[in-house]
């Protein structure tokens, strides 16, 4: 008898244990990025130097397909019954994504393919300057801010 209240108290305990929520993804501190990216100059093929390149690259990538795609889903969405005013809205938000890229949106704008390297190296220079990153405790917003003020979008007014 023992036995089986075990097994049943087991079993109650594994089924709360799989209704419990999922912890949401911790983001990356800005400190932890660092750390990894201190040693990219020196050895940009190691595992540091390697994990910083993809962060910012992951960054970039996710920054680009999410825009792209917002945008694309916005239009799709627009009613066949849309007004004259509101079709060339439309029409001109994906004129100036075709334009200019699909991270215009994200307020940077890498144009013409920029290497990846040049990006990395810039952030990591960014990282290490302490003034440049002592009010923002996540990495995401030190690479996001770089990329806004060293590759800011030039695109002349749509309006």
């Amino acid at each position: 008898m023992n036995t089986q209240r075990l097994a049943g108290l087991a079993m109650a305990w594994l089924a709360l244990a799989a209704m419990s929520p999922a912890n949401a993804v911790e983001p990356l501190s800005t400190e932890e990025l660092t750390l990894h990216c201190a040693v990219y100059e020196d050895d940009p093929d190691g595992e540091d130097g390697i994990f910083c390149v993809r962060y910012i690259q992951g960054f970039i990538d996710g920054a680009i397909v999410t825009d792209e795609r917002v945008t694309y889903n916005v239009a799709d969405e627009a009613d066949s019954s849309e007004s004259f005013t509101e079709r060339a809205i439309r029409t001109r938000i994906i004129s100036r994504l075709d334009r200019y890229g699909p991270s215009v949106y994200a307020d940077f704008c890498l144009g013409e393919p920029v290497p990846l390297a040049e990006v990395v190296e810039v952030v990591v220079d960014n990282l290490l300057n302490n003034e440049f990153v002592r009010e923002m405790p996540l990495a995401r917003n030190v690479v996001y801010a770089t990329l806004r003020t060293t590759y800011p979008c030039e695109v002349e007014d749509d309006r």
